[in-house]
């Protein structure tokens, strides 16, 4: 039979849990013991998106903040097949600041709630593929799906400047990556729903983890704009 992957989380989970997570940040912000609050654009590595960062004093801050490109569509090659690709990204975090120096500079620890899912579609009706060391020419109902996904919820390690006590304009910048493995599944159509052609199926994904499988780290390379009030 073929393989598919894990069910992936409803795709509105982590945009729910990050604005939550703002909100009670915002909420915090309004005790007379804790800095003023920050909202905040950034753009970069995996996105853009909006955050809100509230300082508890010169050495501690927590932040939260949702980063995405939605959905987007490309052609590329893996293991010699050409793909049609669909990606949809989307990322939210809670994370914990420190500022060593009580300055700018800070070493963030999180958790990000996650929907990357990549799709791989092979298809094409008179096309001639090798899938697993066996070549097959493709009729109109024949093709197979290799999918990619991250997991829903991984640890996030990194350093940055900024989101610090003060007021008014604010920059920013964070580097950094979320930690969690890709997990992959392939499912097939036509030819490739048929027991003898699984066999192909499984080498053909075995190549696949050796490529786009060996993802473990989500990175983040952003720039920030914010405002602090």
């Amino acid at each position: 039979m073929p393989r598919t992957p894990p069910a992936a989380r409803r795709p509105a989970s982590g945009p729910v849990a990050a604005f939550a997570a703002l909100a009670a940040l915002a909420a915090l912000g309004a005790s007379p013991q804790a800095g003023a609050g920050e909202l905040y654009l950034l753009g970069g590595v995996p996105g853009v998106g909006l955050g809100f960062a509230q300082p508890l004093g010169p050495h501690l801050g927590l932040r939260a903040d949702y980063l995405g490109l939605g959905t987007r569509t490309e052609r590329r090659t893996e293991e010699g097949i050409d793909y049609d690709g669909r990606l949809k990204s989307g990322r939210g975090g809670i994370y914990a600041d420190w500022f060593p120096l009580a300055g700018g500079f800070r070493i963030s620890l999180g958790v990000t709630s996650n929907r990357y899912q990549l799709d791989l579609d092979a298809a094409g009706a008179g096309r001639t593929i090798n899938v697993g060391g066996t070549n097959y020419t493709l009729g109109p109902g024949d093709g197979f799906t290799a999918q990619v996904r991250i997991p829903s919820t991984t640890p996030y390690v990194g350093i940055g400047w900024g989101h610090h006590a003060g007021n008014g304009l604010r920059l920013g910048f964070d580097l950094g990556a979320s930690i969690g493995r890709a997990r992959l599944g392939v499912s097939g159509r036509g030819q490739f729903a048929q027991p003898a052609a699984q066999a192909d199926l499984d080498r053909e994904l075995a190549e696949l983890r050796e490529g786009v499988g060996r993802v473990r780290l989500l990175p983040q390379l952003s720039l920030s704009l914010g405002w602090s009030f």
